[in-house]
């Protein structure tokens, strides 16, 4: 990978927004301001909150320090599927400037409404998140995210735009478009899913490009989780810096938190934004700071749509600040609900991403699939072999992974080598498990 000075990814002096490196005190207090200030417009504004918090005996006033938000009820995705569509919107309708939406495959969709205070707002943390992960005024910058519904696309074209950069707005899909526009407009930035970052380095390869040769620099990587050894992976073969992002829609979108170029040590998350908690996923147990657990995210200056305590499912601790003042998230080990239990064993994606991408015939490209055998639950790993590695080495890496899978994780499993590029492809988010019990 390019040594750091290669691109000076470490701010100037007075680049960074005072917020960023105010002390804790100063950090806190606007927090307190803000915290009340939401509670009290969510109370007043939207039906639901108003109807949780008597039901939890509690009143917006109740919050004389940040640590009393712990009396407060949370929120979860059922409770916005309840108010499907509108019914957590806490301004009318008519100062609504869009709407995004989840996709709704597991269930009736969420949606998310922006006033144009929110869209201001969230292009100004966008383009703190970019500048925070090597992007400069004047690059040229890929979006590969999805565009429209979805709120990976524009809320990278919105911040990119304005921290000046020149934005290219590709979408997802037609890879070998993708590639032909890297080669000829020649990008600094790409911000793409990790998954689909693979993808698009796969048919540079078939198309003859040698991909440490393009012009990307920086990888703004995020809406899924990933590894540190996926990290090494698109470093080494692209030659650039990836830097993670981290975000969901039922907050506001991406950019809820991003990686600093120079410490590549964690999402330091916008605080001046957003209040973080880790709580016990059982119980709902407020945590202390280095404990791993649920993150729990209350806006603090949104005014379309307030969320209180809203229950991510992502799985994190937080740690202390680095680059930053703010507090930073752990790499995500992946969602609460996205953790397969394989005979009594909690198994999740990244860890056999991890461990699959020790094996140096096989690619990084997988699919845990569930199945039933005998009333017996079954995890098969579905990867492939690479271009490069014969079928005799293929198989020995899938024994070796079998081995190291039942040696760190406690679980057998079965491991599948398809022959390169038989496993499917994402242009988003890659579907990680399949579940055909």
């Amino acid at each position: 990978m390019q040594d750091v000075d290669v691109r000076d990814v470490t701010p100037a002096p007075g680049t960074l927004e005072p917020i960023e490196t105010a002390s804790r005190d100063e950090l806190t207090a606007l927090q307190l301001v803000r915290l009340r200030a939401t509670l009290h417009h969510a109370y007043a504004s939207v039906p639901h909150y108003r109807a949780a918090f008597d039901a939890a005996g509690v009143k917006p006033g109740d919050l004389s320090e940040l640590s009393d938000i712990s009396r407060f009820p949370m929120t979860t995705k059922d409770d916005l599927r309840a108010n499907y569509p509108f019914g957590m919107f806490a301004v009318p309708r008519e100062r609504i400037a869009r709407v995004h939406a989840s996709s709704g495959t597991t269930g009736r969709p969420t949606v998310a409404g922006y006033t144009a205070a929110d869209i201001d707002t969230w292009a100004a943390l966008m383009a703190r998140s970019i500048r925070a992960a090597g992007g400069r005024p004047g690059d040229v910058v890929h979006v590969a995210y999805g565009y429209g519904l979805f709120t990976g696309g524009l809320g990278a074209h919105y911040g990119a735009e304005r921290l000046g950069c020149t934005v290219v707005p590709v979408s997802g899909g037609m890879t070998e478009r993708q590639v032909t526009l890297i080669r000829d407009l020649r990008p600094d930035v790409i911000m793409v899913t990790p998954s689909y970052l693979l993808a698009i380095l796969d048919e540079m390869i078939r198309q003859g490009l040698d991909p440490r040769e393009t012009s990307l620099q920086v990888g703004i990587l995020g809406a899924e989780p990933w590894t540190e050894d996926m990290r090494a992976e698109l470093e080494t073969r692209l030659d650039m810096h990836a830097v993670d992002v981290y975000g969901l829609s039922e907050v506001m979108g991406p950019g809820v938190a991003n990686e600093c170029a120079e410490t590549k040590d964690g999402l330091t998350i916008w605080e001046d934004h957003f209040y973080p908690e880790i709580v016990d996923p059982r119980t709902g147990a407020v945590l202390p700071d280095g404990e791993r657990g649920e993150l729990v995210l209350t806006s603090l200056t949104k005014e379309a749509m307030p969320v209180i305590r809203y229950r991510t499912r992502d799985l994190t601790r937080l740690l202390p600040g680095t680059a930053r003042t703010m507090r930073r998230l752990e790499r995500l080990t992946g969602r609460s609900d996205d953790m397969m239990i394989v005979r009594g064993v909690n198994v999740f994606p990244t860890q056999i991403e991890e461990l699959l991408l020790r094996e140096p015939a096989l690619s990084p490209h997988f699919q845990c699939v569930l199945s039933r055998h005998d009333r017996l639950d079954v995890l098969t790993v579905r990867t492939e072999r690479r271009p490069d590695a014969t079928p005799e080495t293929a198989a020995a890496g899938a024994a070796a992974l079998a081995h190291s899978v039942k040696g760190s994780i406690g679980v057998a499993i079965r491991v599948e080598v398809l022959e390169p590029g038989a496993v499917e492809r994402s242009a988003g988010k890659m579907r990680r498990v399949v579940d055909e019990r």
